[in-house]
């Protein structure tokens, strides 16, 4: 089995995930546990970077419905940044980015929440 890691990084009030490796049905826990954790914590403003990740599977992808909608009705947002074409394809397929703001960089996104 792949590896998967998330790497937290917190600046000012928007919280930063880096996913490293692959999300997948046997993965997607972990990242359930860091948005429930985030939202324990009031911390609504929330990039998820995928730049070192090389796999999704559909149940990574429902991480992100599945929250999406309590970070919104709590004045945050979920942004996506740096996907490879490959993960940015399976987004796309699915709609996600009429649901989600995808950016090429993490600067961007990190300005937005300002």
């Amino acid at each position: 089995m792949e590896e998967f890691n998330i790497i937290e990084k917190i600046s000012n009030e928007v919280t930063t995930l880096h996913l490293e490796g692959f999300l997948d049905a046997h993965t997607s826990v972990e990242l359930e546990k860091s948005f429930e954790k985030l939202i324990a914590e009031k911390k609504f403003k929330i990039i998820v970077n995928f730049e070192k990740l090389s796999y999704i599977s559909s149940a990574g992808l429902g991480v992100f419905m599945a929250y999406i909608e309590t970070i919104r009705n709590n004045a945050g947002d979920i942004k996506l940044c740096k996907m490879s074409d490959k993960i940015f394809n399976i987004f796309d397929m699915l709609g996600f980015p009429i649901l989600f703001e995808i950016y090429k960089d993490e600067a961007e996104p990190i300005e937005k929440f300002k």
